[in-house]
């Protein structure tokens, strides 16, 4: 979510007439949009926009902000932190980020033509309060991105009241972006060349709860899946992420009929016991969850489940922890993304007795680690000499003369191949290599020559 939320920003400043640039000491303007779901991730943020106080002494016009859930968060006190800083907006004011910066920038470049001594102070501006409607500012994308998926913002906010979670304070109540508003924005996509789309909400399967009704026992939710799936020209269509007090059984036969809906569903967890689930406020139990995978994977025999996991939340015991253990090892995630429980301040959690110390956690996060790597690889390495469907997205981040691709299962796939006949197109790959979490194929030629 905090990418797509920093596209629609960049896709205002490029339509302001500014360019974006990969060089920060190029930059008129640094913006650090932020995530609060753990201190680790605020004390990056923090570090990172400490360190350009360099900047300023070389470059004193330059204009810094936090954007995001830390933003809004914090306000006022991230001044006294970061005493460059000019400019804090929260999660519902994203498109008011062009105004407030430009606004600093022109002020302080005209100032800076009669006294080239100037120091800029005084300049700060805050925004987090709350705004009417905000969900529906998070709908353009940048102009001149040439890549065959995107994400689309959907929601914003959550009703939930998870005892660990900062979010709903940091992003507000769920509100639901109109069904027609989000298919035009995603026809615009398919127009530019996009094959693959991601919708996006905090809690994506109880979009539209509080707003739209219900038709012929459907959720909103699931009239928003099939209004995407009728693009022509829309290829493949994810979501993330689903809780499962909303994951009810017209989503589950949505799988069975939407085909291209994707099979892989990113779920969360969060733990395997029942009691540390109701000190987290997760209002299900975890056999409640494993029948919703197994009906998934009934509706989609070749699903693929990921899920969170946070170990060494507060009172939680070894058999607790066991618990957990026992239900990943049934269910054999594809993969799991595991997190050592973080304290976050003005939640519940943080003010329970019983923290656990680091040393537990950590032995915990590595010990379901190999469990996690386990099954996994051993799932990956089955993959060796199959014939999967990939999306070719581009170059690859680590040798950027190999190909990315990606399989409905969300696998990722090395390519060699020419990128002009490749990149955005859906075609069949002989999977010959497996190093763990990444697979390499080759590219079968019949496959595509019915893609072109």
């Amino acid at each position: 979510m905090n990418e797509r939320d920093s596209e629609q920003v960049a896709r205002m400043f490029t339509e302001g007439g500014y360019t974006v640039t990969k060089d920060e000491f190029k930059a008129d303007a640094i913006l650090v949009n932020t995530c609060s779901v753990r201190d680790q991730a605020e004390q990056k943020a923090l570090g990172k926009m400490g360190s350009m106080v360099q900047h300023r002494k070389k470059r004193p016009h330059v204009v810094y902000g936090f954007m995001g859930c830390m933003a809004q968060s914090r306000g006022q006190e991230l001044f006294q932190n970061v005493p460059h800083l000019d400019v804090v907006v929260g999660t519902q004011k994203y498109h008011k980020v062009f105004e407030y910066v430009d606004g600093i920038l022109q002020n302080r470049l005209e100032r800076r033509m009669d006294d080239l001594k100037l120091t800029y102070k005084g300049d700060h501006i805050c925004d987090i309060d709350e705004e009417k409607d905000s969900q529906n500012t998070i709908k353009d994308h940048v102009k001149e991105t040439t890549d065959p998926t995107a994400f689309v913002s959907i929601m914003q906010g959550c009703n939930m009241k998870c005892s660990y979670c900062i979010v709903p304070d940091t992003r507000g109540r769920e509100r639901g972006r109109p069904i027609q508003d989000i298919v035009e924005e995603c026809e615009s996509l398919v127009a530019r060349g996009v094959k693959e789309v991601t919708l996006l909400g905090q809690i994506v399967n109880l979009y539209g709860r509080t707003e739209f009704p219900k038709v012929d026992g459907k959720s909103p939710f699931v009239q928003l899946l099939e209004a995407v799936h009728a693009i022509e020209g829309l290829e493949r269509i994810r979501f993330t992420s689903p809780h499962p007090i909303g994951y009810r059984d017209d989503l589950v036969e949505a799988f069975t009929y939407l085909p291209k809906l994707c099979s892989h569903i990113h779920f969360p967890m969060q733990s395997g016991s029942d009691r540390i689930l109701k000190l987290m406020r997760r209002p299900y139990k975890n056999e409640k969850f494993i029948e919703i995978c197994k009906k998934m994977k009934a509706a989609r025999p070749d699903m693929a489940i990921t899920t969170d996991i946070i170990v060494g939340f507060p009172g939680e015991t070894e058999e607790d922890f066991e618990e957990t253990v026992k239900c990943v090892k049934e269910l054999e995630f594809d993969n799991c993304f595991v997190f050592r429980y973080s304290q976050r301040r003005n939640t519940p959690a943080a003010d329970m007795l019983d923290q656990l110390s680091e040393k537990v956690k950590e032995d915990r996060n590595q010990r379901l680690l190999a469990v996690v790597n386990e099954i996994a690889q051993r799932k990956n390495n089955a993959l060796v000499g199959t014939v999967q469907e990939v999306l070719c997205t581009g170059p690859s981040k680590n040798n950027p003369n190999t190909l990315n691709s990606r399989t409905p299962q969300n696998k990722i796939v090395i390519l060699e191949g020419n990128p002009d006949r490749l990149v955005g197109k859906v075609f069949k790959a002989k999977i010959h290599e497996c190093t763990g979490f990444t697979l390499y194929g080759t590219p079968i030629i019949e496959s595509l020559e019915e893609a072109e």
